[in-house]
């Protein structure tokens, strides 16, 4: 199995540099990379291969472009990767074209495929061109290392992703059964609703921390472009920014690890988000829960251990339907958060009663979607 594993590090001045001359030099690559491709098509009609822009790479661009050299070759060539990976992405998923990198991005990033190490005992890990750089290696791994991403988030901190292959095989899916499988609706009130009526509160990270957040940005709003003070503004902006995410991070490990452990099975409903999030009423609420990002976490924690992962289609109506009696209450609006069924008389609570539904659905071969 695949697994990444990310560290802080603490380069000093020297390295600091140094990596800023990796960040611009990839860039700079991936950008030419790109412009080819663009042109190569519109002139020929046709598409220019990787192996190409290596060639031009190395015996065109880096001979006349001398500080490229101060950069890690395999660097520069995994930058090449990338654009041909965002090309394939697109055409395959539809995702969007490839778009040009910019330096005044707050988050840069450069991979290096190889010719590194790391020193557990020491606390170091050695980069090429850059030296032993010091680093919080607070967690062992044990396998053969793959790419590794040196990252600058928006605040200034630096931070290495290692991609580890552990050697191990992804283990086998577990048996299933309505007694180990559990549904969940996501929602905005409540974060998470199961099908076993446990409603797990959602923390509203980013609404709680939205006066300050409108404060810190109107001040730098008010500071004179490229200035200083406009750039210290912008850090302390960019700091509450990471400390929402940080905190919507660990919520959503913490929420996924403990189902992932307790059920062998988890029904989901399909959710369109993009979609959704094109209601400015909901838009905020609907980002600040990160749903997405959560299904995400739900779904490779699943796969290392065993467990299944079940989907039904974007639009059952699970709200709609009584869980007992099955009868469709098309009049339900989003308001009604409760409700009745005209049929046996059961009280509903709107999302415990989706839930239910959900790992109804889920368990019926119709309704099931397979990834």
């Amino acid at each position: 199995m695949l697994k990444a594993y990310k560290y802080r590090i603490y380069p000093d001045n020297d390295q600091k540099e140094l990596i800023k001359v990796h960040f611009g030099a990839c860039r700079f690559v991936y950008n030419w990379a790109l412009e080819q491709k663009i042109k190569t098509y519109q002139q020929s009609n046709k598409s220019i291969s990787r192996f190409d822009l290596q060639n031009i790479l190395v015996h065109e661009i880096k001979p006349s472009n001398e500080w490229l050299k101060k950069a890690n070759s395999q660097a520069l060539l995994a930058s090449l990767v990338n654009v041909e990976s965002a090309f394939t992405k697109f055409f395959r998923e539809k995702t969007g074209f490839p778009k040009f990198k910019s330096k005044k991005n707050p988050v840069q990033s450069y991979q290096m495929p190889q010719h590194y190490t790391v020193n557990f005992d020491r606390n170091v890990i050695k980069l090429p061109k850059i030296g032993e750089v010091n680093a919080v290696l607070h967690r062992r791994f044990e396998g053969e290392m793959k790419t590794a991403t040196l990252s600058k988030s928006s605040t200034g901190k630096y931070f290495i992703s290692i991609l580890v292959d552990d050697g191990k095989e992804t283990p086998e899916k577990q048996e299933i059964s309505e007694s180990n499988t559990i549904g969940i609706d996501v929602g905005i009130k409540d974060f998470a609703i199961l099908s076993n009526g446990e409603k797990i509160e959602n923390p509203k990270y980013l609404k709680n921390s939205l006066k300050r957040m409108k404060c810190l940005q109107k001040r730098v709003s008010k500071k004179v472009k490229g200035s200083n003070n406009r750039n210290k503004a912008r850090q302390r902006l960019s700091k509450i920014h990471e400390k929402i995410s940080n905190q919507r991070n660990n919520f959503q490990h913490q929420v996924s690890s403990k189902l992932i452990s307790e059920n062998q099975a988890i029904a989901l409903e399909t959710l369109n988000v993009k979609c959704m999030v094109k209601n400015h009423c909901l838009a905020q609420s609907i980002s600040d829960a990160g749903w997405s990002s959560f299904v995400t976490k739900l779904e490779y924690k699943a796969e290392w251990l065993g467990k299944t992962i079940l989907r039904i289609g974007k639009f059952e109506p699970s709200s709609k339907i009584c869980n007992v009696c099955g009868y469709h209450n098309s009049e339900l609006t989003l308001k009604d958060r409760e409700w009745v069924c005209p049929y046996c008389k059961t009280k509903h609570d709107r999302d415990i009663n989706a839930a239910i539904n959900i790992k109804k659905f889920s368990l019926q071969d119709q309704n099931l979607i397979v990834i």
